[in-house]
Order: structure tokens, then C-alpha cells, then sequence
């Protein structure tokens, strides 16, 4: 049996408008996958892969979505080999 969580896919992706308070983390302008949270939206919360490579928890109000072509979206793909 497997005991190894697995990463959350990315669903969607954002753009980053301000990076006050988290300039080691994120920058502006940049475009970063967002993993869909239904709990964090809720709270006004977004959950992405940041500059870390790992998932966390920002303000909503720092980001906007951006809608890709699909043909775009799979080389954003974490199991794209163009992505790395």
C-alpha cells in the first residue's frame, strides 16, 4: 500500500497583481497554477504553487485569473517535459 500523498493537480491559473508581504514567495506579473480549495475560496484564500514549488494559501485579492488554451495549459503541466 501506498502511504505517499500525492500533489494536487492544477486546475486554473493566476496572475500575480501585488506580492506586499510575500516578495520571497511570489512575483508580480507572473503566471502561477492554481490548485483548486474549495474550503480556502471560501475564506477568501487561494491555493498555489508558489516560488517554493509547494502549495500555499495567499489572498485572493492578489491574484486574477487568466484563462489559457488548452494547448498551453499541458505544457504548464507539472508532468510536461517541456516544463522543466
Amino acid at each position: 500500500m501506498d502511504l505517499m500523498k500525492t500533489k494536487p493537480e492544477p486546475t486554473q491559473f493566476a496572475v500575480c497583481l501585488s506580492n506586499r508581504g510575500y516578495a520571497a514567495s511570489l512575483v508580480v506579473r507572473r503566471l502561477y497554477a492554481v490548485i483548486d480549495d474549495p474550503v480556502a475560496a471560501r475564506r477568501g484564500l487561494v491555493r498555489l504553487i508558489d516560488e517554493s514549488g509547494e502549495d500555499y494559501l495567499y489572498p485572493k485579492r492578489m491574484f486574477a485569473p487568466v484563462e489559457l488554451p488548452a494547448a498551453v495549459k499541458r505544457r504548464f503541466s507539472p508532468t510536461s517535459k517541456s516544463a522543466r
